[in-house]
């Protein structure tokens, strides 16, 4: 039986070159989606399924992020005087979510190596990685179904979604065999951004993953691979064919509502699908977006 994860790793280096101008000064993991920045959703995915000790890897120029889960007395102040109590609860919510520490990544050699600079932090527990691209809506369980089957088969656990095969080169593709439950697989082998025709599969490998720590040892070794550099999929295939009884890899199948904010136009769909969801927004934004729809090309 392996002990219970507490231990979440959000790799946060990139530069987030696609976003620019916005992200010239502003980490893009602070783009705000709605009214809290993407990152914010992703430590509270964290907490959500029981791991209050995050590590995120960052870069420079990321202290916004820093500044972001800590205290802001004076604001706290100014909100407490004014009796402005809804305000002063949501701001104070970031910095009691979790116990969060940061790293810096260095050299921007990959996720593989992002993931690898949390080893001193993890020690030998196994642990969950988040990438801050992909939000799942907090109505869908996928983290804590992630953790259980971890628990479950002493296995890697990564998250996977079916996606148009049009679209699998965007994406990690795995090789699957069945298990005995429908949305779990047995990940045989990776392949990272596969043309269609060599893709093993349809199923896309999403930043949701729960890795042993045998992982780290098998980083340490891999050699930079595509784009030049260490990348976490060449490591999972290694594990994937159970190298030194790692246990394997399997992947959870996900059925549920993924928001992608990896590029400027999902993006935005993944700002007006939280909005229009919203009890406080969602009636006055979806009739809106119904009259917008409605006038089409006449509104340019």
């Amino acid at each position: 039986m392996t002990s219970r994860i507490t231990k979440a790793v959000i790799p946060a280096a990139g530069l987030g070159t696609r976003f620019l101008p916005a992200t010239k000064a502003m980490p893009k993991e602070m783009l705000p989606v709605v009214d809290k920045p993407a990152i914010q959703y992703v430590v509270e995915e964290a907490v959500a399924a029981g791991l209050d000790d995050v590590l995120m890897i960052i870069g420079r120029n990321k202290n916004a992020l820093a500044n972001h889960f800590d205290r802001v007395t004076e604001l706290e102040q100014t909100l407490e005087s004014k009796g402005d109590a809804g305000k002063l609860e949501r701001v104070k919510e970031s910095s009691a979510l979790a116990d969060v520490h940061f790293v810096r990544q260095g050299d921007p050699k990959g996720l593989g190596h992002a993931v690898l600079r949390a080893r001193k932090h993890v020690g030998d527990q196994s642990f969950a990685v988040l990438l801050g691209d992909d939000l799942i809506d907090s109505r869908d369980v996928l983290l804590t179904r992630m953790l259980e089957e971890h628990e479950k088969r002493d296995a890697t656990v990564i998250a996977l979604l079916e996606v148009d095969p049009e679209q699998i080169h965007l994406y990690g593709a795995a090789a699957v065999e069945p298990t005995d439950d429908p949305d779990v697989v047995r990940v045989t082998g990776l392949v990272e951004k596969p043309a269609r025709e060599v893709a093993p599969s349809n199923y896309a490998v999403i930043g949701r993953y729960v890795l042993k720590p045998e992982v780290f040892d098998i980083l340490e070794h891999t050699e930079p691979g595509k784009g030049g550099e260490i990348q976490l999929t060449d490591a999972l295939m290694e594990m994937a064919e159970d190298v030194e009884g790692t246990g394997g890899v399997y992947g959870v199948v996900f059925r549920g509502r993924r928001y992608d904010t990896g590029d400027k136009l999902d993006y935005i769909k993944a700002v007006v699908q939280i909005a229009a969801d919203r009890d406080d927004l969602g009636p006055d934004l979806r009739e809106w977006l119904g009259g917008f729809v409605a006038r089409g090309a006449d509104s340019r």
